[in-house]
């Protein structure tokens, strides 16, 4: 084009002749020391390169848009025509020659342009979904995925073929200066194909470092900036930073915090960190000579220190929060546990490709990677949460034992002192290890289960696990869009098989996309998978049980058990108090039957016999009567010449009058008893004295038999009935004798009855 005709006449000078000895040798040469001759309109001929920018065809390649989901009929078409327009250029571009395809790769900036939207927008594991209104999009997103991927692997492929082949040099320089491939591509490249195509993403980004060794340094330079993500997710948290260099500003606290930030905020914040941690997984497990840079610039303690500090935040706000749509909250649940897995799963790929491995391989200085091994776990018992998540999903038991085996001669001690602070951080944080399965075949996101899918550390937000992905039920450590994603790899290769033959071949082998593939094109698939149908469907996944069919309650079945009646006796519902309740109530106040009843008991004890002296009988025991509390105290009165008991004014039915007449009597009866004498009789107090003071003579002449004969030797007569006697009449004194004196006061009147 542009005034150049006839492209046929064009010819590759790819050939030297040599002669020597009559024998003819062909030497290949590489594509970027090979010429070409283009003939002009005019006829006259030039001597081009073979990598030149007039050899690039014209053609426009149209950038990449998504198709979100719930879209319009018409955004469906304009996706269709858009990725028909993209698959059909890629396929052509695939179809060149060797020095054709280069050119174009080189010089056509609208190829460059189209791949990086492709990479920037294409959705990643967690984002497919399949609109079931629309399979043919679907369909051609396959397409469209597996072009892409193809013309990213010929890229980096500098030796096709004996014939086409690029110096390995310039195949570098080439890649580099025309930002062909970096770190950020790369990284893309391994989250959105690592699925299925580990191997060759490896060889493809193991070529492409080899070749250039300049992406190393450009490595080096990435690794602040990952750091900085973290810092940037913490900031807009309203976390501080540990590794912050600028002094806070006076308006920092009036930064919104995880909680109080806007919804969609903070769904963009969790995206956002899914994204990051997915991305640099994907990485690392493509690519393990990576995780030596990071692990030199101090990745590891900042990503633990990140995940004590944010995963407790973003998991209380997301707790707290109130979502309208619960499928939106449940979703950024998932992400939020698909991101904590990712990193758990980063810190054990940093620690075994550092220190674990050239242990296990024998390096020269084990010692040395076995102290920095020791240290970093040292460091975990800090980070409680980090830690006991981490145990669940790579157990810190098993690793030291591991340890201990490659280096007997490791320091006890300090193995215990570390197993102990692990046990310890569980206590701590008040849980239950569970057993978990191994991290082979537990490889994907977890959704409401933590690594805590591991399953550590986390619930849904509405108590209960996320559901489990898989079909009809079982049980499946990856999510559905990791589960779609592998199915459509194997498709790819394998379009005639059905989609529920491929689950239980992912099934049988731990979802390993790369095992199914390799058996099944060897043929070697176990008896019970060989027996099935190799085009069966997918079955279809058991409803859920009704929630109220299997709710349980104590108003089960009862009057007002609505959602298990239809008709619900009205009568029964009422407002506030009922007026039968308030007439039943005051009726039961007002009927004063018990006190009849009552009336009649009391009567009975009004009438007291009084005993004459000529009625008494010699011949009656009146040991006890002694005992009577109250009986015979000091004022004279006996307990059968008391007044005569009085009746409860409540049972009384006379009038106040008769009350005051009867109280008047019962004063005249105690002064005729009592008479009192202004002053007594002096002889009489005189006697009264001399008594007692030869009592108390009496009482200290007698000897004290209290003390009695050692313990042992037996104790005399006087000695037993004395502390007999004691033991009687203690309570007489000081404040024990509460009981008689509260019955004296009583027969006396002072105490009402």
């Amino acid at each position: 084009m542009d005034g150049w005709m006839d492209l046929r006449t064009e010819h590759t000078e790819c050939t030297r002749d040599i002669k020597g000895g009559g024998a003819m040798a062909s030497i290949k040469v590489p594509l970027d020391e090979q010429q070409v001759t283009q003939s002009h309109v005019e006829g006259k001929h030039r001597l081009l390169a073979a990598l030149h920018p007039d050899r690039k065809q014209e053609r426009l390649f149209v950038p990449y848009k998504p198709l979100s989901d719930g879209s319009s009929p018409a955004e469906v078409e304009e996706f269709l025509e858009r990725a028909k327009f993209l698959v059909e250029d890629l396929d052509w571009l695939l179809a060149l020659p060797h020095d054709r395809f280069w050119c174009q790769v080189v010089f056509d900036q609208s190829l460059h342009k189209c791949l990086d939207s492709y990479l920037l927008h294409a959705p990643r594991g967690l984002d497919l979904t399949t609109p079931p209104s629309s399979p043919t999009a679907t369909q051609m997103q396959r397409s469209l995925h597996k072009a892409v991927f193809l013309t990213f692997l010929r890229m980096a492929t500098h030796k096709e073929s004996k014939e086409n082949f690029i110096t390995p040099s310039v195949f570098g320089e080439i890649l580099y200066e025309n930002f062909l491939f970096d770190v950020p591509k790369m990284m893309d490249l391994c989250v959105l194909f690592g699925r299925g195509n580990s191997q060759l993403l490896h060889k493809m980004i193991d070529n492409i470092f080899t070749q250039q060794p300049s992406y190393y340094t450009d490595l080096e330079q990435t690794v602040p900036t990952v750091l900085q993500v973290f810092d940037t997710i913490m900031d807009r948290c309203g976390l501080p930073c540990d590794t912050a260099t600028q002094p806070m500003k006076l308006n920092a606290h009036k930064q919104p915090t995880a909680i109080s930030m806007t919804q969609q905020d903070f769904v963009d914040i969790v995206l956002y960190l899914c994204d990051s941690t997915s991305t640099l997984h994907a990485f690392f497990t493509i690519f393990p000579a990576a995780c030596s840079t990071f692990h030199s610039h101090g990745f590891l303690c900042r990503l633990t220190a990140f995940y004590e500090t944010v995963v407790s935040e973003l998991e209380k706000a997301l707790r707290n929060r109130n979502f309208q749509d619960e499928s939106l909250q449940e979703e950024v649940w998932r992400r939020l546990s698909h991101s904590c897995r990712k990193m758990l799963e980063m810190s054990h790929l940093l620690l075994h490709h550092t220190c674990l491995t050239p242990i296990l391989e024998g390096a020269e200085n084990s010692s040395t990677f076995a102290e920095e091994l020791l240290q970093h776990f040292t460091s975990f018992l800090s980070e409680k949460r980090f830690l006991t998540d981490y145990d669940q999903l790579f157990p810190m038991a098993d690793q030291v034992r591991l340890l201990q085996q490659a280096l007997p001669v490791l320091d006890e001690t300090r193995t215990s002192y570390l197993l102990q602070g692990v046990q310890s951080a569980w206590d701590s944080l008040g849980r239950r290890k569970t057993a978990s399965s191994s991290p082979s075949a537990s490889r994907g996101a977890v959704g409401g289960t933590s690594p805590s899918g591991l399953q550590v550390p986390r619930e849904s937000p509405r108590g209960a696990d996320a559901p489990p992905a898989g079909s009809n039920g079982a049980w499946c450590p990856l999510s559905e869009a990791e589960l779609d994603s592998m199915l459509s790899c194997i498709r790819d290769l394998l379009p005639d098989l059905g989609d529920g033959f491929l689950l239980a071949c992912l099934q049988e082998y731990h979802y390993d996309c790369e095992r199914v593939i390799n058996n099944i094109l060897e043929d070697t698939l176990s008896p019970g998978l060989d027996a099935l149908d190799r085009a069966m469907p997918r079955p279809v996944k058991a409803p859920l049980p009704a929630v109220l069919s299997s709710r349980s309650n104590v108003f089960d079945d009862d009057h007002f058990d609505v959602f298990r009646r239809d008709q619900v006796d009205m009568s029964r519902i009422s407002k506030g108090r009922r007026k039968q309740q308030e007439e039943d109530a005051r009726e039961l106040v007002d009927n004063k039957q018990h006190v009849s009843e009552q009336r009649q008991r009391y009567h009975a004890y009004q009438t007291v016999v009084d005993v004459q002296p000529g009625d008494y009988d010699d011949e009656y025991d009146d040991t006890y009567d002694m005992n009577q509390v109250g009986a015979n105290d000091l004022d004279g009165d006996s307990l059968l010449n008391r007044r005569p008991f009085t009746v409860p004014r409540v049972l009384e039915g006379g009038s106040r009058a008769h009350d005051e007449e009867e109280e008047e009597e019962e004063v005249d009866i105690m002064q005729r008893k009592n008479p009192d004498h202004f002053v007594q009789d002096p002889a009489l107090l005189r006697e009264r004295a001399e008594a007692r003071r030869a009592m108390q003579q009496r009482r200290s002449m007698r000897p004290d038999h209290l003390q009695g004969r050692p313990k042992g030797q037996g104790q005399t007569l006087e000695t037993v009935l004395d502390r007999r006697k004691k033991e009687a009449n203690k309570s007489r004194g000081a404040n024990h004798n509460r009981r008689n004196m509260a019955d004296r006061k009583r027969n006396k009147g002072m105490i009402p009855s």
